[in-house]
Order: structure tokens, then C-alpha cells, then sequence
């Protein structure tokens, strides 16, 4: 039991797990309509915009929090505008601005004398050194984004499954995905002080990942999400202890791991009735 509990003895400690599953709270919630929409990609590169905002935020020393939303209305817009003046797939309007704000954000950031830390625990996070005004900031975001999901729980799922019958049902598709991009923008927001702007993609997509190869229903795949993040987290934070590993980065890499796990006890589980059948 101890080894168990020895990683989260001190206060940072503590406030790292809480940290961490606040984020993967959030992440798992937003996650769902990402995997279910196909917005992986998207996801990816969204993460990655708004790391301009958070350097600029960090260079003219004002909150990381604005700058970061600032960003991913740029690289919404921008999406938006490279997608309909170009005959480009909206992949590659994404792809161009993925590398390009990330390009930037660390163009941004070598400008800063302390670069080398400050870019690692923008990139990376920085989960021992949650404060505890970051983590009153994460639970407003939870309780935000968990408020408005279940308030637009029919629109996202009307979108996600057939984005004409949404319209044709008067669900207001393209507020629904305006919404659904906020809530993204939320919840990256709220994680990367504990996952990092380049790592909070893992809690954002793995746990829905893994829940949709066992869940047949979309609020049993949320809540079954919402648990794998949250065990991700804890079994992250203590392994990172005992092993010295990154602490962001090992609860990033837990939901992969879980991911093909599943994978493949269930493609054994669906062997096993054919290699039966065919003994018969």
C-alpha cells in the first residue's frame, strides 16, 4: 500500500493528482465528440495552435489563459479561410497551421532568456508545480464544460453522426461545432499546465479511443472514458515516481498503453468463438 501512496505524500504531490484529473476530466468529455467525429487531426492541431498565444502570454507577462484563447480563434479563422479561398483539402489548411503555429510559438519563446525552461514546461507541463489557484481554474473549467456537453448533448450527437439530418432537425450544425471547437479550446487550455501543449493530445484522445472499442453507447463510452483518464493520471503520477520519469509526460503515455491493451484482449475475445466454431 505504501507504494502506492508515497508518491502523493506532499502537498505538490497532491495537487498534481487533482491537477491531472481535472484535466483528464475535461479531456474525456470533449474527447468523446473528437473521436466520434473522425477530429482527431484536428485535435492534434489544435492543441499545437494555441502555443503562440501561451508564449506571447508569457513574454508580455499576462495571463497564459487569454493568450492561449486568442490563439485558437486565430487558428480556427484561419482554418476557415485557407479552406474556402484555395481548392486545399481542409486536411492540409490544418497541417499548413500546425506546423506554422507551432513553428511560431517557439520562435516566440527563443526571444525569452530563460527559453530552454520555459518552452519544456509549456511543451511538456509541468505537473509538480500546479498551483492551487490553477487547479480553482481548472474546476471552473470542468464544471463549464461538463454543464455545457450535457446542455448540448443532442446537437453533438446529431453532428457527430449525420451533420445534414442535424440541420434538417433544426440542431443548428455549425453553432454546434462552434461550440464543440470552444469546448476544445477549454480544455486544452485547462490541461496544459499539467500535460503540456504537445502532451495533453494523449488524455484528449486516448480514453475516448479506448472506451469506443468496448462501449456501445455514447454516455457509457464518456464515463467509461472519464475513468480510464482518471486511472491514466494516478497510475502516471506513480509510476513517474518510482521509475523518474516525466510526470506529464507518463500519464500522456497510460491511455496509449490502455488503448492496446484493449485492443487486443478484445480482437482475442473475437477469435475465440471462431476458432470454437470451426473445432464444431
Amino acid at each position: 500500500m505504501e507504494w502506492f501512496l508515497e508518491p502523493f505524500a506532499l502537498g505538490f504531490q497532491q495537487r498534481a493528482l487533482i491537477g491531472g484529473v481535472l484535466a483528464g476530466l475535461m479531456c474525456a468529455v470533449v474527447g468523446t465528440w473528437l473521436v466520434l467525429r473522425g477530429m482527431s487531426f484536428f485535435g492534434d492541431a489544435f492543441v499545437h495552435g494555441v502555443l503562440p498565444g501561451i508564449a506571447v502570454a508569457v513574454v508580455f507577462d499576462v495571463n497564459p489563459i487569454l493568450g492561449a484563447a486568442v490563439a485558437a480563434a486565430v487558428m480556427v479563422l484561419a482554418i476557415e479561410v485557407v479552406h474556402r479561398q484555395t481548392a486545399l483539402s481542409e486536411d492540409t489548411s490544418i497541417g499548413l497551421l500546425f506546423v506554422g503555429m507551432l513553428a511560431l510559438g517557439v520562435v516566440i519563446m527563443s526571444r525569452l532568456d530563460n527559453y530552454a525552461g520555459s518552452l519544456t514546461s509549456i511543451l511538456f507541463g509541468d505537473a509538480l508545480g500546479v498551483t492551487p489557484s490553477d487547479l480553482v481554474w481548472q474546476g471552473v473549467l470542468v464544471v463549464i464544460i461538463v454543464g455545457v456537453a450535457t446542455m448540448l448533448y443532442r446537437p453533438l450527437l446529431a453532428l457527430a453522426f449525420n451533420r445534414e439530418k442535424a440541420q434538417m432537425w433544426g440542431l443548428q450544425p455549425k453553432r454546434t461545432h462552434a461550440a464543440l471547437l470552444i469546448l476544445i479550446a477549454a480544455s486544452v487550455i485547462g490541461s496544459y499546465q499539467s500535460v503540456g501543449t504537445l502532451l495533453v493530445f494523449g488524455l484528449l484522445v486516448g480514453p475516448p479511443a479506448t472506451a469506443a472499442l468496448i462501449a456501445r453507447t455514447v454516455p457509457r463510452m464518456m464515463l467509461l472514458a472519464a475513468v480510464i483518464a482518471v486511472v491514466s493520471v494516478w497510475l502516471g503520477l506513480t509510476l513517474s515516481y518510482h521509475l523518474r520519469t516525466a510526470g506529464s509526460a507518463t500519464m500522456a503515455i497510460m491511455p496509449i498503453i490502455f488503448f492496446f491493451i484493449v485492443l487486443a484482449v478484445t480482437r482475442l475475445r473475437r477469435r475465440r468463438p471462431e476458432a470454437v466454431d470451426s473445432h464444431a
